[in-house]
Order: C-alpha cells, then structure tokens, then sequence
C-alpha cells in the first residue's frame, strides 16, 4: 500500500478520472480527516449534482488546533500529492476555481505549496488562488472558511444553505481537508485509503507526526513514537474538542473513524501535571476563540472557563463544581455554531476522568455535598 509520508512527491501526470471516482472513493470508505469524519464520496456527490461547471474547491489547511501538526506537515512535504488530489476534484466536480485555504502562521506549508504550484502546468496554475486562513481555532470549520473568503469574516455557523449548495461567491462549494485530498489523490492511483495522520503530543518520548494504518491502537501509535516519557495520568483523544480517557481505556482502542479522532491528535498528560489546571487552560482559550456570535458561546463559554479557573487557583467556593455540572447539560445544542457543543463534550470527559481532582481542588465544599 502506498501510503501518504513514504510516498514520492510526484506520481506522474494526474490520471484520467471522472465520474466514476466517487464511485471508487465509496468502495475504499474514505472519511474526512480534518475532524468530522463524514463521508466523502457523499459529500462529492452533492457538489457534483449541484456544480453546473461553477463549483469551487477549497483545500483547507487552517490548522487552527494548537497541537495539531499533520496538515502543515503534509503540505510542507507532500505539496505535490494535495494540489494533484485538489486538481482531480476540479475535474471530477467540474470546478472552475481551487483556493489554497491555508493558516497564516504557517509560513513553511504556504511557501512548500506555492513551490509546488509554480512547477504544475499553466492550466493548473491559472485554476488556483491562495487565501490566508485567520489563526483562529474556528477558521477551519467549512462554513466559517466559506464566511471568510466571502466576507472577510471566519466565523462557523449551521444555518442553511450549506456549502455544497451555496458557499464561495454563492457557488456549490466543497471543502476538503488536505490529508483528505492527498489520499483521493492515491485512491485515483488505485491505492487505498488505511491509513491515517496522528499527531502525538505531551508526554510521549518523540512528539510529532506519525502515519499509521487504520485499525492501529492508541497504544501501539504512541510505541511508534518512542513510548511515553512520563507516566501519563490521561489521554486526549481528538485535540480540544477531544475526550480525555485512562490510559488504560485509550490504549487499547483502534484508531479508525469509529473513534471521535476529530484532528487526529493524541495528548499525553503527565502524571506530574494538574489535570485540573490544564483543563482550566484549555477552556479558556476555548472560550476566547468564541465568535461572539451568542449567548451560549460568548457568555456560557466564559462562565465555564472561569469556573474552571477558580477551581483550579484554589478561590472557589466550594459550589463551582456544582455549577459546571449543572452548565455542560445547558449548553449544548443552544449555539449559532458547534464550537461550544466541542468545548462542553471536553469540560465533560474532564468531569468524569478528573472527579477525584475536581472534588479536591473544589474549595472548602466537597462537591459531593453540594451538588
């Protein structure tokens, strides 16, 4: 199997495909790797029956998650297998435009893609523009990617229409994550799509990227990266909008799209680590990478993240705990968009897996006696 980090930077011209790629996409069961994980011979087929000749692609390398490396990674290596899985969706959906989506910090991928772009053809490079994502952790959601190449503004929503029916200047839209389009560009090659980018991170003896196959263990990808290199009291699994598991609950686990992977990043907490405080950390960038846009995100993500904090700096009183566990059942399904559903699904792991430090971190108040 031809796999994504050990393969050449060129295969060649790009293969004769059309319509019946998706058809191949269905048969290898390729979901998307940038954190939903929806099918993505489902999502060509909407573009597809709505394009007319004017539908967009935009690969989106935003990248916003802070731990997470296997985009720009990819894009900094593998430059080449992107644009050719960018192009073989332009001709697959009959696009008249592709739009390189990529951070604006990361400055090595942006640079490896255009060098990349300057060796295609004439009409590939007359098919491309470049857009500089906001470093923002929202700007890589599809729709607030589409908001912002059309209005300047990278703000997420889920009001309709959706991007495969309007999205960039009104038009059937698909956006696709880089690792994704680089295994359509194998899967155009008759290669498969098992396996997938991890980025381990934390207490893990060599952090970075690694590519494993489908179906491989938590466990058995953090051996790959040299093993631990403390103790780790948890495991993140899926980044910030991720679950925290005992290790010896995520060890054994197979990395496949069954698995809430979201970003692909596995985190190491160390046993010498708070787990309290980390937490309390991550919700308050969580809460001021809010859009603004409504209560239950501006406000409620706020009220989570300062609750954290004072359990965790030691001047709560005794009844914030209480109150987190009566807020992550409020929240959830109240907002303009997803960011605070993600932000509640981690609080909540946290409650469960950091009981015993929550409780003991609470004040003066057990929270079994205030709850």
């Amino acid at each position: 199997m031809t796999r994504l980090l050990d393969s050449p930077e060129r295969f060649g011209a790009l293969p004769r495909v059309g319509a019946d790629l998706i058809d191949a996409i269905e048969r290898s069961g390729l979901v998307g790797r940038g954190g939903a994980g929806f099918p993505v011979a489902t999502k060509w087929r909407a573009v597809a029956e709505r394009s007319g000749g004017r539908a967009v692609i935009v690969v989106n390398g935003a990248e916003g998650e802070p731990r997470s490396q296997k985009d720009r990674l990819l894009m900094t290596a593998r430059p080449h297998l992107v644009l050719d899985g960018a192009h073989i969706a332009a001709r697959v959906l009959r696009a008249r435009r592709v739009i390189l989506y990529i951070g604006e910090r990361h400055e090595k991928a942006r640079q490896s893609m255009l060098r990349a772009l300057s060796e295609r053809t004439e009409p590939e490079r007359n098919l491309v523009a470049l857009a500089a994502a906001p470093a923002r952790y929202v700007a890589g959601a599809e729709t607030a990617a589409i908001h912002f190449l059309n209005e300047g503004i990278a703000t997420p929503t889920t009001t309709p229409p959706l991007p495969f029916e309007q999205g960039v200047d009104r038009a059937p839209t698909l956006v696709q994550n880089v690792e994704t389009l680089a295994h359509i560009a194998l899967i155009a090659r008759g290669g498969s799509a098992n396996s997938t980018l991890i980025t381990l991170a934390g207490g893990v003896a060599r952090p970075g990227v690694v590519e494993v196959e489908l179906g491989t263990t938590i466990g058995e990808a953090v051996r790959q990266g040299g093993g631990v290199a403390e103790q780790p009291r948890a495991v993140l699994v899926g980044g910030y909008f991720g679950s925290w598991m005992e290790p010896t609950e995520a060890w054994k686990l197979p990395l496949d799209h069954r698995l809430r992977l979201g970003c692909g990043v596995i985190g190491l907490l160390p046993s010498s680590s708070c787990p309290v405080c980390e937490t309390a950390g991550i919700m308050r960038y969580l809460a001021t990478e809010s859009s603004a846009q409504c209560g239950p995100c501006f406000f409620g993500l706020r009220a989570l993240a300062d609750a954290c904090t004072r359990i965790a700096d030691g001047s709560s009183d005794g009844h914030d705990l209480a109150r987190l566990h009566r807020w992550v059942d409020e929240v959830p399904g109240r907002g303009a968009c997803r960011h605070p559903d993600g932000a509640v699904l981690f609080l909540s792991s946290a409650l469960r897996v950091f009981a015993r430090e929550f409780a003991n971190h609470n004040g003066a108040h057990d929270f079994r006696r205030t709850a």
